[in-house]
Parts: structure tokens; sequence; C-alpha cells
């Protein structure tokens, strides 16, 4: 069960790796987009961090028997995640529409996903804050719904941020240091908060 949700969760990194993967070597580019693409991705990294601490923290708690200690780090976790994504909704919000065609709808679509992937794992930390941990079947059965609703917002989620990313947008972000992966930390040691 725990599995599931660990599984489900690494699917939910892929919306943050949507933001991040997209390679690109063309031409310089506009000066306009690159300044437009570094003042979000300098946002984005340390969010991207916490993100990737948040989901190493829950992966770390996979084994974890005592159902009151997952409750709390899945809890913590989520809560991290959503702060994150509002974040990151601030950060886009905050640049401007990018300087490309659409780029005032771009920068819309991509807020109101980021907010509302915000809003989603604020409701899991919900729900997993209500779950009954004196009965491990029942915990078990409520952590069962947390990992389908997981699953089910890793799936829907990134198709705003993949149209930011698209054409010049997306190739002046893919240069920028601040919106590449970061690096997984070492020792699954939880990042700062």
């Amino acid at each position: 069960m725990i599995k599931k949700l660990v599984a489900a969760l690494s699917g939910g990194a892929a919306l943050v790796v949507a933001l991040t993967g997209c390679g690109g070597n063309g031409d310089e580019g506009d000066k306009k987009v690159n300044d437009w693409a570094k003042s979000v991705c300098d946002e984005v990294q340390p969010q991207l961090k916490k993100i990737q601490g948040a989901n190493a923290s829950i992966q770390a708690a996979a084994d974890e028997q005592d159902s009151k200690k997952l409750q709390q780090t899945d809890s913590k976790a989520f809560q991290q995640i959503s702060e994150s994504y509002a974040a990151l909704a601030k950060a886009v919000q905050k640049a401007g529409p990018p300087p490309v065609d659409n780029g005032e709808t771009t920068q819309k679509q991509a807020v109101k996903e980021l907010n509302s992937t915000s809003v989603a794992y604020k409701d899991l930390k919900t729900s997993v804050d209500k779950l009954d941990t004196s009965d491990k079947s029942k915990f078990a059965e409520g952590l069962k719904g947390v990992a389908d609703e997981l699953d089910k917002l890793s799936k829907s989620g990134d198709k705003a941020l993949q149209k930011l990313q698209e054409g010049e947008v997306g190739t002046a972000m893919a240069k920028q240091p601040g919106c590449q992966k970061p690096k997984a930390p070492s020792g699954g040691a939880a990042t700062q908060s």
C-alpha cells in the first residue's frame, strides 16, 4: 500500500520534471525571452529542491510501520509541495506574460495550473490528516485513496506547463540553471525550509 503511494508520488514528480526536462540548443533567441526565462527560473530552483526533498521524505518513510509517523511525514510533505507549487505560480505571475505570441494566455494557463496543483496537494494533506491511525487496516485503506488521488493528479497536471515550455520560451528556460532539474539530495536528507 505504502509502495503505491510512493509510486504515485514518483509520478507526481513528473509534473515538476516537465518544468525542467526541456533541453535545447537552438540559436540565442530573443534577449527579452531569455530575460523572462531567467526571472522565472531564478524562482523555480529553490521550489524544485523543496518538492524533491518532500518526495524523498515520503519515499524514505515507505517502510515505516508506525501509522502516526507515516501520517505526519506525508502530511508535512504534501504541505511543502503545496506551498512550492503556490510559489511557482507566483513566480510565473510576477514574471508577466512571456514575450511571445499568445504569451498572456500561456502565462494565465500556467499560473492557473500551478495554483490548482497547489490546492490539490493541500487537499491531499487534509485527507492524510483525517486518516485514522489507530486502526492499521483503516489507515491503509485511507492511504490507498490518497495514493489514487495522487496518481490522478500526476497524470492530469502538466499540460499548461508543457505549453509554457514550447518554442522560444522553452528553449530559453532550458538554458537557465534555475530551470534545470536539481541534483538529488544525497543520503535522503531533507532540504532546508
